[in-house]
């Protein structure tokens, strides 16, 4: 298990949750996906290694932008 955190701006509701969550949960391998527009956190958790570039993509399509946590 490979779990992999970033920030994301723009977020301000359960349905901004929901969008990133929806596309997240398209890559392959992402086992478990926890989201906060409170904090602006996204968690992601897969089998293996996902991959950042695919999760940064994805929070892109849902309309948002993410960097990865230090």
């Amino acid at each position: 298990m490979a779990t992999n955190e970033y920030q994301v701006t723009g977020m301000t509701c359960g349905h901004c949750e929901m969008s990133i969550r929806e596309e997240v949960g398209e890559i392959a391998g992402v086992e478990d996906i926890q989201v906060s527009a409170q904090t602006g956190t996204l968690v992601v958790t897969g089998s293996d290694a996902v991959n950042d570039a695919h999760v940064l993509a994805a929070v892109e399509e849902a309309g948002y932008r993410a960097v990865r946590a230090a």
